[in-house]
């Protein structure tokens, strides 16, 4: 089969079908551990990074922000691939892509080739998000989406608890950094040969009523943004994803300034900020969603503007420890960032209730492009250039030239910005929450047109 030809594959009832769904959401689910497994590396190893390198807060910053510029401009055109092409072979050519390029990543022998290294694997990443997302529409209805979804997202929290809970080891055993990046590419390798055998499912498969309408879209950005829906989804992502990324990037370098713990058992903790909350946030969240989305599209929206209200203010609680008590800090953030879940299983289902299938994988390309470029690539950037100034000016203050005694007093200070996102999250959901019914009509009487 070539790489643009889809096929209708899932029988129609029965235990075949159940069998193949669960096995494509499973597969689904262990590429996005991977992908967020890979992207984690850095994260957890910044500071001897930053040491290695002699970088700021702002270069360390710029390696996580790097990826996500090209991760997003890159997913664009994928997506639209994705709308036309075999989904599976798509997702596993970028697996072997972003694989080797997180190999080369540990072979990088100055900061201007790990940068490099980074940007490859952003390409990689960007086939597989739009890809996956499209086919999980097709292989679910939308009474079933939140929990596919959610069982499909749990690859973010459990990719990062893996990352957090064993990158760190794994780099004491070998004393290197480095090592992480080979061991990760293995299983990355292996996957994509199962996703080579893999098979596209019907598109619009899924729906209530027929998608027949299979015409070339034009202009298919400009009509995605027509949808005031996903309009004011894609500003909750960005600002969601401002926060997101900021957490996932300077929590371990928080932790090991500020509260002076060393590398595995910041990592350690911030695995079960990041990644055990998140087990149980999609777990139970996911069921909710599902449940309200019975209801109505705006109910299932409804979940994530009141998680990620409550989220905002446990966070900034969290910070307000200051170097004090990390068991306060881990607990307040951890209930803070488990509500914050709440956001992909309300969210990501919301653009399938929008979106007509055959234009799925691009809106979604769209919304992660305005994640990434804008959220993703300023949450690392901009904490880490007010960390620095926040550095800078304590050290003024206290008449000394060395900064990095302040260090996490000016990360600390300017984590603050993750609770004030979290609260404009909450704000975009809402507004969206007050036109989904309208879109949610409009696109199924779409499908019958």
């Amino acid at each position: 089969m070539s790489l643009h030809q889809t096929a209708p594959t899932t029988p129609a009832s029965g235990t075949g079908r159940t069998t193949i769904l669960g096995g494509a959401l499973i597969a689904l689910f262990l590429a996005n551990l991977l992908n967020f497994f890979d992207r984690a590396i850095p994260a957890v190893v910044a500071e001897p990074i930053k040491i290695e390198f002699g970088l700021s807060d702002l270069q360390l910053g710029l390696i996580t922000s790097a990826f996500t510029v090209v991760y997003a401009i890159a997913g664009l055109p994928l997506g639209r691939l994705a709308d036309r092409a075999h989904r599976p072979k798509i997702i596993g050519a970028g697996l072997l892509v972003w694989s080797g390029l997180t190999a080369a990543t540990g072979a990088a022998g100055n900061y201007l080739l790990f940068i490099l290294a980074r940007l490859g694997v952003g390409v990689g990443e960007a086939s597989f998000t739009p890809a996956a997302n499209s086919m999980i529409g097709d292989l679910y209805p939308a009474d079933r989406r939140s929990r596919a979804l959610g069982i499909f997202m749990l690859g973010l929290p459990m990719g990062l608890m893996l990352a957090y809970f064993t990158v760190g080891k794994i780099a004491e055993s070998f004393d290197s950094w480095r090592a992480p990046f080979f061991v990760a590419a293995v299983p990355g390798v292996l996957l994509a040969l199962v996703m080579f055998r893999m098979r596209d499912p019907e598109r619009g498969g899924a729906e209530e009523v027929s998608a027949t309408a299979s015409e070339p879209v034009t202009q298919p950005i400009r009509k995605l943004l027509t949808i005031p829906t996903l309009r004011w989804l894609i500003l909750a992502g960005l600002t969601f994803n401002f926060a997101a990324y900021a957490v996932n990037s300077f929590t371990v370098p928080l932790l090991m300034r500020q509260y002076e713990l060393k590398l595995t058992s910041a990592a350690v903790v911030t695995g079960v900020i990041v990644g055990l909350t998140g087990l149980l946030g999609l777990l139970i969240g996911a069921r909710y969603a599902d449940r309200a989305s019975a209801t109505s599209p705006r109910a299932r929206l409804m979940i994530g503007v009141v998680t990620s209200a409550v989220a905002a203010p446990l966070t900034a609680l969290a910070l307000m420890q200051n170097g004090g008590s990390v068991f306060l800090f881990t607990l307040l953030f951890a209930l803070g960032w488990l509500l914050a879940y709440g956001f992909y299983i309300s969210v990501y289902p919301a653009i399938h209730d929008i979106v007509v299938p055959r234009l799925r994988a691009t809106a979604t390309a769209l919304f992660f492009a305005a994640m990434y470029l804008l959220g993703g690539f300023a949450g690392p950037v901009v904490v880490g250039g007010i960390s620095d100034w926040f550095a800078e000016r304590a050290a003024a203050d206290a008449g000394v030239q060395e900064v990095t005694a302040f260090a996490g007093e000016g990360l600390n200070s300017a984590l603050y910005l993750v609770p004030l996102t979290l609260a404009l999250t909450a704000v975009f959901i809402y507004l969206a929450t007050r036109t989904v019914g309208a879109d949610s009509a409009r696109m199924r009487a779409s499908l019958t047109d």
